[in-house]
């Protein structure tokens, strides 16, 4: 799935209400995290736990610019939980983690301000 992180790029297109709800966004914390070498990208492996309900998800993110592995661990963040999983080389990606590009196109991760429950859907 490619992104455009463009921030002069055009609106997208309308969509309704419905069509928002169908993507199921979460917040999750980082219970582990480390370097995935292996991919074309600079990328971390991380692993979030999204409470009792979804349970514990890996994700490939590319956001090796501003995050250290360490540094992750703890922290909560945004994903999409119901997108089908995307294998990476021989890692199987369960959810897509959020962020925004910076003014240079690196990853800022997205989060609440404030501490959530796991799990805690957007709306």
């Amino acid at each position: 799935m490619h992104v455009r992180h463009d921030p002069q790029a055009p609106e997208s297109q309308k969509i309704d209400f419905d069509a928002f709800l169908a993507v199921d966004i979460r917040i999750g914390t980082v219970v582990a995290a480390e370097p995935f070498p292996e991919t074309r990208k600079p990328a971390l492996k991380l692993v979030i736990d999204f409470g009792p309900v979804i349970g514990r998800k890996r994700s490939s993110a590319q956001i090796t610019e501003h995050y250290a592995p360490d540094a992750l661990v703890g922290r909560q963040v945004a994903a999409v939980v119901n997108f089908p999983p995307r294998q990476i080389g021989r890692f199987l990606s369960e959810v897509l983690t959020l962020g925004f590009a910076d003014e240079a196109g690196a990853v800022v991760l997205f989060r609440p301000d404030r501490p959530v429950p796991d799990g805690s859907r957007l709306f």
